[in-house]
């Protein structure tokens, strides 16, 4: 099952538009906010998408859960959770709602960890990263024993791709 995430992209119609398009293959296309977007705009429909701190339509939710091939999938956007300063917030949550997989963003940093059997992923910005020069997006491929996490540039190539066994 493979799993499309992008966050923090702040307007740019096109850069989501092009990324769910090299990806026709997802499951699911996440965006964990900060899109700028009106939730009804076109783009945004069949994406699951949170509410960020520049999101202004009350409409988005500021957190979803939804399973996965039995993964419980908790997204937020993070700045609820000071995700800038400690993961500790987040991942207390994480294990509130039984998730398995934890997808955020707020601070554009790309990144990933696995913690107490939870994968946490931030996919970065597609409009203004931070720490790399990249702007990005990820993919997730879970199966039953492992997870392959794929890091893309907008252009979508390849920069670096992890593995996490269950």
């Amino acid at each position: 099952m493979k799993l499309l995430i992008m966050s923090d992209t702040h307007g740019d119609e096109e850069i989501i538009e092009r990324v769910k398009g090299y990806h026709p293959d997802a499951y699911k296309v996440i965006h964990c906010g900060d899109s700028e977007l009106p939730y009804a705009h076109p783009l945004m429909r069949g994406i699951e998408c949170v509410k960020g701190n520049c999101d202004h339509d009350q409409n988005y939710l500021e957190e979803m859960l939804f399973q996965v091939n039995g993964d419980r999938v908790y997204v937020t956007h993070g700045h609820l959770y000071d995700v800038k300063n400690s993961p500790m917030k987040l991942i207390y949550r994480a294990k509130e709602v039984g998730a398995q997989i934890v997808c955020f963003g707020h601070s554009h940093i790309l990144g990933a960890e696995y913690i107490d059997d939870i994968l946490f992923i931030n996919p970065g910005s597609l409009l203004k990263p931070r720490r790399i020069k990249e702007k990005s997006f990820v993919t997730l491929t879970t199966t039953p024993t492992h997870f392959t996490l794929q890091c893309y540039d907008d252009n979508n190539n390849l920069i670096d791709e992890l593995f996490y066994e269950r």
